[in-house]
């Protein structure tokens, strides 16, 4: 009889990540009088041998599971092609499994094991697992949770299928299954299907669940689903939100300018002795304050931390960047420098696009041209796009164009739709067109796109242009989205849409309306459509939202609004003049960036 001793501590040093002393351990009890069985001690070994990256023991170990009789054991085929694949052996994972799927007779717990350990190799190795699993149907091996947690990470895309097969053959899916299911149909955008799953879990839903649901939301754009979900997790009192439930909640609070709840989340943190120093949760806030209009709050934020990752300086950088302080997001930039850290390709794109917003042309392809050099860091399509914007908007569109053709890659649709915005900017109607036919190459069904193109053709006077954009738009079957403003007032967001006279106060907002154009001496409406509108509209949404905000706040106090298509040029001399002749502050965010009215001027200086 073996002392279970010795197989109690292999397995705590192994679990502890001492893996030399297990490895010294396992000797020693092999010269003890009643060593442990090797189907026993051999998987957490076999795992050493891979983490410590020893090839040879771990080929040891094989030839010793041969010479025992073990080799058939379940758990030592598992840890044998596990640690082959993680010693990037995997020819000899499949070697292994060719070999001994040969056997006859090999049990189906044995073949259904040996099948999920190779697939599980594959995924590791980022490669297609499918057609094992194809085959592993087609031998009649059944298969388990095990099977589908190894398959989902790797084809998402076959998420659905995996999920109708495992309903027909009447298994039933385990937590970490339906957890996986609702990441892989988060990857590819399905979140009905997602939710479905979420729906259908049993209750109480752990928080693994709940975090997947709300990331799902998040990250698909379903940014008012998440924070419904996360107050839904909050009533339901099962569960309490860890980072990752946050981080997801602060990222759809961003996107929304939901600043109240973002604020809420902050006090939370603050109060949270667990959550407080958390460097995820730091960044997540930076970027929710910035994006929803507190840049002053963002960086009380970043100096108040001890510790910064490249993660925080891209999102105190984009900050200023998206707020139109090109000059202060330079300053920042060389600052990190300093402290020692690289940059990545994230943070560059932030970089370029804070010195587009700001026209600081000769600084962004300073830095654009030295990426590689200087920083270490490879030109990727988002950063020729920006460079595109950057040269687009100084108008210079001969030198974007010869960026574009000098490209050592092939340019998608970010690139010429880079070019077919400047060409806007600038009134180029036969780059546009070029630019245009090659964009819908890429995106098709964009109708950003045909708007930008028939709103150059608008402004150039070519109504057969214009009538063009309209078929080819009605011939698709694609409609714009309509243009909308809102603004959040004692928590509770209110929405307009262009000559919106939907809400409560309409009659008031309409007035208001008419007196500050009487202020501003405005003889006439507006006819250009709101941008992204080919149809003529009177009263843009964000006019609407800021006179509802001048009604609903006090005295000089600053009126937020967000806006999901770009801020068209009648509305912005507007809302300057409203902001001198009001004596108010005001702040739009529109779909590129901020801008921040007051007293006449905007903090763009007209350069968007």
């Amino acid at each position: 009889m073996y002392d279970r001793t010795w197989t109690n501590r292999l397995r705590s040093l192994t679990v502890a990540g001492d893996h030399r002393s297990a490895l010294l351990l396992y000797v020693h009890c092999l010269r003890s009088p009643a060593p442990p069985p090797d189907a026993i001690v051999l998987p957490s070994i076999l795992l050493s041998c891979a983490a410590l990256a020893l090839p040879r023991v771990a080929a040891q170990l094989h030839s010793r599971a041969r010479s025992v009789g073990c080799l058939a054991d379940p758990r030592v085929l598992t840890a044998l092609i596990s640690s082959y694949s993680r010693l990037s052996l995997l020819p000899l994972s499949v070697h292994l499994f060719n070999e001994l799927t040969s056997f006859p007779l090999l049990p189906i717990p044995s073949l259904l094991v040996l099948h999920n350990s190779l697939i599980s190799a594959y995924a590791a190795h980022s490669l297609n697992p499918l057609p094992l699993f194809i085959s592993m149907r087609r031998s009649s091996i059944p298969f388990d949770p095990v099977t589908v947690l190894a398959l989902l990470p790797s084809v998402p895309l076959s998420a659905s299928q995996l999920h109708a097969l495992n309903e027909k053959s009447g298994g039933t899916f385990n937590r970490s299954v339906s957890n996986c299911l609702l990441s892989a149909y988060s990857k590819i955008g399905d979140v009905d299907l997602a939710r479905q799953v979420f729906d259908e879990m049993p209750h109480p839903k752990d928080l693994i669940a709940w975090n997947a649901m709300i990331s799902c939301y998040a990250q698909n754009g379903h940014c008012g689903r998440a924070l419904d979900l996360y107050r839904e997790m909050e009533r339901s009192a099962d569960v309490k939100p860890d980072p990752v439930t946050l981080v997801g909640v602060l990222s759809a609070c961003a996107n929304l300018g939901a600043r109240a709840i973002g604020r809420d989340i902050d006090m939370y943190i603050r109060n949270n002795s667990m959550l407080c120093s958390n460097i995820f949760l730091k960044n997540a806030l930076i970027s929710m304050y910035s994006r929803c209009g507190d840049l002053t709050r963002a960086r009380e934020m970043f100096d108040g931390m001890l510790k910064r990752s490249v993660v925080t300086w891209t999102a105190i950088i984009a900050g200023y960047g998206m707020h139109g302080h090109g000059e202060v997001a330079v300053h920042m930039f060389d600052r990190m420098l300093r402290d020692g850290i690289r940059p990545d390709g994230v943070l560059m794109v932030s970089v370029l696009s804070a010195c587009s917003h700001a026209g600081l042309t000769e600084k962004g392809l300073e830095y654009f041209f030295g990426m590689e050099k200087v920083y270490g860091v490879l030109p990727s399509l988002d950063h020729y796009a920006c460079v595109v914007d950057l040269l687009g908007r100084a108008g210079r569109l001969k030198d974007a164009w010869e960026l574009i053709r000098s490209m050592p890659v092939e340019p998608d649709g970010a690139v010429w739709g880079a070019l077919l915005g400047a060409c806007k900017i600038h009134s180029n109607v036969e780059l546009g067109e070029l630019a245009f036919e090659r964009v819908i190459e890429y995106e098709p069904t964009n109708v950003g796109y045909y708007v930008l193109l028939s709103n150059i053709y608008s402004d150039a006077g070519r109504l057969d242009g214009v009538m063009r954009m309209r078929r080819l738009m009605k011939e698709r079957g694609l409609r714009k989205d309509p243009g909308y403003s809102y603004v959040e007032h004692k928590e509770k967001v209110h929405l307009f849409f262009a000559d919106d006279r939907s809400h409560p106060q309409t009659r008031s907002i309409y007035e208001m309306i008419g007196e500050l154009e009487g202020l501003l001496n405005e003889k006439s409406k507006s006819k250009k459509g709101e941008e992204g509108s080919i149809t003529s509209i009177g009263y843009h949404s964000e006019r609407l939202a800021i006179a509802f905000g001048l009604l609903n706040t006090e005295v000089g106090a600053e009126i937020v609004v967000f806006k999901n298509l770009r801020v068209c040029e009648d509305c912005h001399v507007f809302i300057k003049s409203v902001s001198r002749v009001a004596n108010r502050r005001v702040v739009v965010r529109d779909a590129t960036r901020f801008h921040h009215f007051e007293e006449g001027l905007c903090s763009c200086n007209d350069y968007w």
